[in-house]
């Protein structure tokens, strides 16, 4: 392994390549490169760039965040995906408020204790925060590696050892950084321009002539398909109910017009996804409300992708004659139900399929 060569002219191609992002600021906040790090994951540079800028808008301090309701974090992460780093984040700043007096720990021991931190984000805010020799590993990290070594297998534990052997004493973050962007401007999953790599001249399945063949890729199975029956019931007084959703588990703390997962026990003469009526009771015995619907017709229906799924949610839109009340609910079903404006239910934290089905409502 050409160590020095390899730290040399990956570090020599960043100083003159490396992209202008908000978090790269000279005097790295701790607070900041934590937040470009949570939102990072699974989450393209571009999509994140506003958010970072609107969530910084809202909590400028780690402080700041500490104290704000649950529901605002949600609310400003909304769009985001993967709730579960907001609600982590959210209770990590909680932590560090409480346990450290609002100063982000400053070793890998530390920072792992915190919710929500594994190995890499570890590894990225101790380097680029605080200036420590730690390596990273993430998709882009564990492409370049396979690439420029030629790896058959995909072994986390061979792949860190990697990073921790051509990490350079005294700049990691630098090289991290370097890493980071080689993988998501130039060594990229499909059609890599090796032509402007500067670890070219060290790259074994380069000069194999197959970069792209690395690395091996998985015969995936094919992505589960769930029907969602959705109600959006409205009241006396034009409000809709919203359920949200409990903490833990997917979505956990969002809210959403009031759903079932649909069954497949449906008679051969009826789609699978269910007739308006049968969707509504469906709905209504899951949430126990006994209440009687007017006007029932179909809202239409939304697809969205999840990473292991997809959804297809199949929206009854009906009136009932109840003005308040019927908010008793099981908590392993919703925390709480609550009658909304269209307006208010636009200011709940809401998923990505809610809001294209509060779209579909306001077009009536």
């Amino acid at each position: 392994m050409k160590k020095k060569a390899i730290q040399r002219d990956l570090l020599r191609w960043f100083e003159t390549h490396k992209r202008d992002l908000p978090w790269r600021s000279r005097e790295r906040d701790p607070y900041r490169v934590w937040l470009a790090e949570i939102m990072l994951q699974q989450t393209q540079v571009a999509t994140v760039i506003p958010y970072f800028a609107r969530w910084l808008a809202r909590f400028p301090s780690l402080a700041d965040l500490a104290v704000a309701p649950l529901d605002d974090v949600l609310k400003q992460w909304e769009g985001l995906g993967y709730y579960s780093r907001a609600r982590n984040f959210h209770r990590a700043a909680q932590q560090v408020l409480a346990e450290y007096g609002g100063e982000i720990p400053n070793t890998i021991a530390g920072l792992l204790a915190l919710p929500g931190i594994g190995p890499y984000t570890a590894g990225a805010i101790a380097s680029l925060a605080f200036g420590l020799d730690a390596p990273i590993l993430d998709g882009n990290v564990k492409r370049v590696w396979a690439r420029l070594f030629a790896l058959t297998e995909m072994d986390d534990a061979a792949l860190w050892a990697i990073s921790q052997q051509l990490l350079p004493t005294g700049r990691a973050g630098e090289f991290n950084e370097a890493l980071m962007d080689l993988g998501a401007t130039v060594c990229t999953p499909r059609s890599p321009k090796c032509a402007e790599c500067p670890l070219q001249a060290h790259c074994l399945a380069y000069a194999r002539g197959k970069p792209d063949a690395y690395p091996i890729k998985v015969t995936k199975a094919p992505t589960p398909h769930k029907d969602i029956g959705t109600l959006v019931l409205l009241n006396a007084h034009g409000q809709v109910l919203m359920g949200q959703r409990p903490n833990a588990g997917l979505l956990g703390g969002l809210w959403e017009f009031v759903s079932d997962e649909i069954g497949v026990s449906v008679t051969p003469e009826v789609p699978l996804f269910g007739e308006p009526d049968q969707i509504a009771k469906q709905v209504l015995r899951r949430l126990h409300l006994p209440v009687s619907l007017l006007d029932l017709s179909s809202l239409g229906t939304v697809k969205h992708a999840f990473t292991h799924f997809k959804i297809t949610r199949h929206v009854v839109l009906a009136h009932c004659n109840a003005a308040d009340g019927l908010l008793t609910v099981d908590p392993t079903v919703y925390q709480r139900l609550a009658w909304a404006t269209r307006n208010e239910a636009n200011q709940q934290a809401l998923t990505r399929s809610d809001q294209k089905i509060l779209a579909l409502l306001n077009k009536q």
